[in-house]
């Protein structure tokens, strides 16, 4: 583990290569695993702020879902809150491009300058995962590994992108440019010893 500003970063985020290849999985972690999306606070009453004017990209069952269950839901075992899901276990925020790629609506809300919020942080910040007491002010961050994102995996290692480059933005977003500039130059020193290390 490395210390970055105080947050615990996990190796594998410096040493590890990733590049999301969407036509490979076609955006799975849009529909697969048992909880939506985790949502820090804050953004609990961003989604309730910008419901309608994400509405007209959505499905008219993510629609009613949202009128039913409200943009977000508290999930028990990880015990946070996390964006609804439809009965098929998909994002209620899950829309298709014209290739059957799923994509996030609020997103493409984002991209059409209808509202001023890209997404949650955490899809942002995927397949790295913030892990957190709040009790004792714990923040770690772990890259979450995922047989659906093999194919990532693959890409990353042929482009030689190290995961935390991938997410440089999300990085940048939620810590700052000053966190991810001690990130970058510590991943820097570590894999450049490695190197030297063979």
């Amino acid at each position: 583990m490395l210390i970055v500003k105080d947050i615990l970063v996990s190796d594998d985020i410096i040493e590890q290569q990733f590049v999301c290849n969407l036509e490979a999985c076609k955006g799975a972690c849009c529909w697969e695993g048992d909880w939506g999306a985790p949502l820090e606070e804050a953004e609990l009453k961003t989604l309730e702020e910008i419901e309608e004017l994400v509405v007209p990209y959505l499905s008219e069952e993510s629609i009613q879902v949202l009128r039913e269950k409200g943009p977000y839901t508290y999930y028990e075992e990880p015990q946070e809150y996390g964006t609804s899901l439809l009965k098929n276990g998909a994002c209620v925020y899950m829309i298709y491009d014209d290739q059957g790629i799923a994509k996030c609506g609020i997103e493409q809300a984002y991209l059409d300058q209808k509202i001023s919020f890209k997404k949650p942080i955490s899809c942002h910040l995927y397949p790295i995962r913030v892990n957190q007491n709040e009790e004792v002010g714990f923040q770690a961050l772990n890259y979450d590994r995922w047989d659906i994102c093999s194919a990532a995996c693959q890409l990353g290692k042929k482009v030689q992108l190290p995961l935390y480059k991938f997410v440089k933005d999300a990085i940048v977003r939620k810590y700052g440019e000053a966190f991810y500039e001690e990130l970058d130059k510590i991943a820097q020193f570590v894999n450049g010893q490695a190197e030297d290390d063979k």
